[in-house]
């Protein structure tokens, strides 16, 4: 069951509350019958008494974003491709927002409609967005922090309910099916997104950016191995009210594109965030996305580029051709990564002695060898 924090979208009372509750975390009472338990279920009450706070910072942020007149404006103008002639405003509607902490706030806004006539009935329905939440990324009833989160914890962990766990334990509280559509609809927006950069470039209508100007940039591109699950046709099953399905290994194509510094270590900003993504469909597809993340981030200005991968041949037949239409500088550099190559090394060094021992000792010879080895372009 969801369990809500009122907000009061005042900050002197938000602060008060704050403030009386911790100074009873902070009580040393009865210090001869601490342990390690007690001090855990103390640090997790100042957890939630601080993300409680920190929900109401947000939730007197975000009212006071809606109240002006300048946001909703804004907010017209930047949801403008989601409406058109046929779309009216029809006044102001609530909506519920949640954000950390489980701090839940209502916010009354500016509504959009269209209508549409539906085929079976003929009667005509209301569509509608609210251009505030559309804009802001807030269309869920979610703030982007909280959808974000959800959406991280969904993706990593072992299962949707170790989601839902984790996610409590930081103030988060939501259904088990909320989290499941969540996570999916998140990772949804991201490939729609990723598809239309892949078609503005290919119909060359795709600008250019500059995030990458006079970096020193790493492509990063190797193959995985992951299983996925293919449902069974037919019927589900009498007992468990599913569908069996089997697992099938198949290979992920994937790529790291991220900036370093002049030390050689990676720089992971707001401003230069490191860029991870990749498809089951094929080197063709990898390499539309790949060429799609480097126009946008502005690959043609920067100021080197290195190029590692393992020894797959098409990696490096399609990636540097690629590189080179792409008007790389001229200082673009190819590298095999050191873990590929340690490893073929040890395959060679098994193969090369019969005695265990000598092939150990010449293995971290050569490789402690190779990784003191500088290049000199």
């Amino acid at each position: 069951m969801e369990k809500y924090i009122c907000a009061t979208l005042d900050l002197s009372k938000s602060l008060s509350n704050f403030s009386l509750e911790m100074t009873k975390c902070l009580e040393l009472t009865n210090i001869t019958e601490w342990n390690g338990k007690i001090l855990k279920e103390r640090e997790e009450k100042i957890r939630e008494i601080a993300l409680i706070l920190a929900g109401q910072c947000i939730a007197i942020l975000l009212y006071n974003l809606s109240q002006s007149q300048s946001a909703n404006q804004t907010a017209m103008i930047q949801t403008r491709s989601w409406w058109d002639t046929t779309m009216q405003k029809h006044g102001y509607r609530k909506r519920q927002i949640l954000t950390v902490g489980n701090v839940l706030f209502t916010l009354k806004l500016p509504y959009m409609v269209i209508k549409k006539s539906t085929k079976t009935t003929n009667k005509m329905s209301l569509q509608g967005f609210y251009p505030l939440l559309k804009w802001l990324g807030m269309s869920e009833g979610l703030t982007p922090l909280v959808w974000s989160t959800v959406a991280q914890y969904g993706a990593i962990t072992s299962s949707f309910k170790a989601a839902c766990t984790t996610l409590t334990g930081w103030g988060i509280d939501l259904s088990l099916k909320r989290i499941e559509r969540l996570t999916y609809k998140f990772g949804q927006t991201g490939i729609n997104l990723r598809q239309s950069k892949i078609l503005n470039r290919q119909m060359g209508i795709l600008p250019e950016g500059n995030i990458l100007k006079d970096q020193r940039v790493v492509i990063a591109v190797d193959g995985g191995r992951s299983r996925i699950r293919i449902n069974k046709k037919g019927r589900k099953n009498s007992k468990t009210k599913r569908h069996g399905f089997i697992g099938k290994w198949v290979e992920p194509k994937l790529f790291t594109i991220y900036v370093v510094d002049e030390q050689g270590k990676k720089i992971n900003s707001s401003e230069i965030p490191i860029r991870n993504d990749g498809t089951y469909e094929g080197y063709k597809a990898l390499l539309e996305i790949l060429e799609a993340y480097l126009v946008d981030l502005g690959i043609s200005q920067a100021k080197q580029v290195l190029l590692i991968g393992d020894g797959a041949e098409w990696i490096w037949i399609h990636i540097p051709p690629l590189l080179t239409r792409l008007g790389c500088p001229v200082e673009t550099y190819q590298l095999f990564d050191f873990y590929h190559v340690t490893e073929n090394i040890k395959v060679f060094a098994d193969a090369a002695f019969n005695e265990e021992v000598q092939s150990k000792e010449w293995f971290i010879k050569v490789r402690k060898s190779l990784k003191k080895v500088k290049l000199n372009p």
